[in-house]
């Protein structure tokens, strides 16, 4: 059993802080158990937004040491409790209080992307033919538990604020799953290129790094991504064939 200070952010959009309080803690404690005990003794209006306590629902998104992570599954073990743990909330998105982050502008952003449509079935008794690779494929991407720490890392939306113009890492992984989907007819990439603006990505893999569900974002996801919208827009061989076209040959 050790005493440990922890840093906490505390305080709404108008006025804002750190404040410090002492806990004791255990071996096997992660952060929200510290968090939850100072509400609990220290704290009754501190305001933290959590729900399963196993990193399956994303809710306890913050920063811990100034790295974006799930607090139910940030071991104490993990960090330094030699000096001040600072817990604040992701800085992407607008204070609502102490923690808790209002997120609202992720769920208008998924609003805009073409939802699943099948194609037309292969066979005659309406059934389709996939091959196991493809369907295997996009299982990676329904991971994602929408904690939103790929966002909030992402230096697009953190530092340069582009949200009328930018989806962010989450979004371009669900728009993967849908156009890697073996079965969609959709075609999303003039939307990915001038709405969601993927161009401003610069793949540092940052969001990668911080994915809670361990889904490849950059690899798996964006680059791919890239590659479909330069095939569609850049390919010079493409672009001959919508001249001839167009032109009615």
């Amino acid at each position: 059993m050790a005493d440990v200070t922890f840093r906490i952010w505390r305080g709404d959009a108008q006025r804002a802080g750190f404040q410090d309080y002492r806990s004791e803690v255990t071996s096997g404690m992660v952060v929200l158990d510290v968090v939850l005990e100072i509400q609990q003794a220290q704290a009754n209006d501190l305001a933290v937004r959590w729900n399963c306590k196993a990193g399956k629902c994303g809710s306890c998104s913050a920063e811990i040491n100034g790295m974006p992570k799930l607090m139910c599954m940030t071991r104490l073990s993990s960090l330094p409790l030699n000096k001040p743990v600072l817990v604040e909330p992701m800085r992407a998105f607008p204070l609502i209080k102490d923690l808790v982050t209002d997120v609202s502008w992720n769920f208008q952003v998924k609003k805009d992307i073409k939802p699943f449509r099948p194609r037309k079935p292969d066979l005659p008794d309406g059934a389709w033919r996939m091959a196991q690779a493809d369907v295997d494929r996009v299982q990676e991407f329904r991971k994602c538990i929408e904690c939103y720490l790929c966002q909030d890392v992402c230096h697009v939306l953190r530092n340069h604020h582009l949200y009328d113009r930018y989806a962010g890492p989450r979004y371009f992984v669900h728009d993967a799953a849908l156009e890697m989907h073996p079965l969609d007819d959709q075609n999303r990439i003039r939307n990915i290129r001038n709405q969601q603006g993927i161009g401003y990505c610069n793949i540092t893999k940052c969001c990668t790094k911080v994915c809670p569900a361990g889904i490849q974002i950059t690899d798996n996801a964006i680059i791919p991504l890239k590659e479909r919208l330069v095939d569609e827009f850049y390919d010079p061989l493409t672009k001959l064939f919508r001249i001839f076209r167009s032109a009615g040959f």
